[in-house]
């Protein structure tokens, strides 16, 4: 879907863009490709939220069948090209994700994943307990089977961000909250800040839970916490591990989709420092960013039972990130169903890192009123009705 038929832009728009997080750079980075003027504005820095608070995967595997792998198969495809084409050559690299069953119940959720994967065309190898310890040493006996899915990937959120920001050339405005949109003849027309209003002919809101109050959304949005761990290194010569080790229980848990439910779901992620990131929770309704001791026990107890290995390991560190979901667990990108020159893009929960590419050209292509590239139809805000806005004045 497209702006009203009656919006016409100029031949270099400006467009202003609340929220400098992956999303929003990846919009800007089609947006000044295209010949837009394009500022982003944060709240506080590019990267601050959810971008820099995350593990980096690029993985079709863990999606959630439907639009969700479908576009996460086109997403992976973009952070292929930007590695060849030089762009991401040194974030971006290709690696495995191991799925593991603990028990018969998970080993059936794994088996329907495979399907899932295999309708989109997606490689796998599924993997009994024997041929998994081939290729991950040290598993833990509880590990019943798994599968490998070859062809993820892993980018560094801020990384990514940053570089972005730097091929796209757009101005950057930190530390420049937004108060409300600029409002003329039933039009977006900029935004308010502490600093005074800038105009544009389009504004994106891509700010995460901030994009709620802004936009209508604030009763549909809903902030998820993911409690995550650090070790020392166990390698001094790149990844301990050929791939991250993720449990059922964390595709269950997308499957599912329960509304308001909170969970573990354990992720091995080995990186490139040869330290682990082992996480991690999913703590619906919670917008602070601290760890306690029960989650954090839970997750390595659970790791230690997959991976005895990691008891060489120390913990040097416990962070955590906020995610936003949506209502129906699918993110909301597109125009706004009652105000032209207003887009928006949010909702990605744990997916923004993988998503963005996709992302950021099919908002693109819909604020320069160009043909699309991508169909996410399915994201359209419109299908939560007019979203009222409660705008500070």
């Amino acid at each position: 879907m497209q702006t009203a038929p009656d919006s016409f832009l100029p031949t270099a728009p400006k467009v202003l863009i609340v929220g400098a997080g992956i999303v929003g750079a990846a919009i800007a980075y089609f947006l000044a490709r295209a010949g837009a003027q394009v500022t982003l504005l944060d709240a506080k820095a590019p990267a601050a939220g959810a971008s820099g608070a995350s593990d980096g995967a690029v993985s079709v595997a863990s999606k959630r069948p439907g639009p969700m792998m479908a576009l996460a198969c086109e997403a992976r495809s973009l952070y292929r090209q930007w590695a060849e084409q030089g762009i991401l050559s040194d974030i971006y690299h290709s690696r495995p994700t191991y799925l593991f069953a603990r028990t018969d119940e998970e080993v059936a959720v794994i088996a329907h994943q495979g399907s899932d994967l295999m309708a989109l065309g997606e490689r796998i190898l599924p993997l009994t307990h024997a041929e998994l310890m081939q290729r991950v040493p040290g598993l833990g006996r509880h590990v019943l089977a798994g599968m490998k899915v070859p062809d993820d990937g892993h980018a560094l959120g801020y990384r990514v961000v940053d570089r972005l920001l730097q091929v796209s050339g757009a101005q950057v405005l930190r530390h420049t909250p937004v108060q409300r949109l600029a409002l003329s003849d039933g039009r977006v027309v900029g935004v308010v800040t502490a600093q005074g209003p800038l105009v544009a002919d389009v504004v994106v809101v891509a700010a995460g839970l901030g994009s709620g109050a802004l936009v209508g959304l604030q009763d549909i949005l809903m902030p998820r916490k993911g409690q995550l761990i650090v070790t020392d290194r166990a390698s001094l010569s790149g990844a301990a591990l050929p791939g991250p080790l993720m449990s059922a229980g964390y595709l269950a848990a997308k499957r599912r989709m329960v509304l308001g439910h909170s969970s573990t779901s354990l992720v091995i992620d080995p990186l490139a420092t040869g330290q682990f990131l082992i996480g991690s929770s999913r703590e619906t309704g919670f917008e602070d960013r601290q760890t306690d001791i029960q989650t954090v026990s839970t997750l390595l107890r659970e790791a230690l039972a997959v991976y005895p290995a990691l008891a060489r390991q120390r913990v040097i560190r416990t962070f955590a990130g906020i995610r936003i979901g949506t209502r129906d667990g699918l993110p909301i990108v597109g125009p706004h169903p009652t105000l032209p020159g207003l887009f928006i893009a949010t909702g990605m929960e744990g997916d923004g890192i993988c998503l963005a590419p996709v992302i950021g050209a099919a908002v693109a292509d819909m604020v320069l009123q160009a043909r699309a590239r991508f169909d996410i139809s399915v994201l359209n805000p419109g299908r939560f009705g007019d979203l009222p806005l409660q705008q500070t004045h």
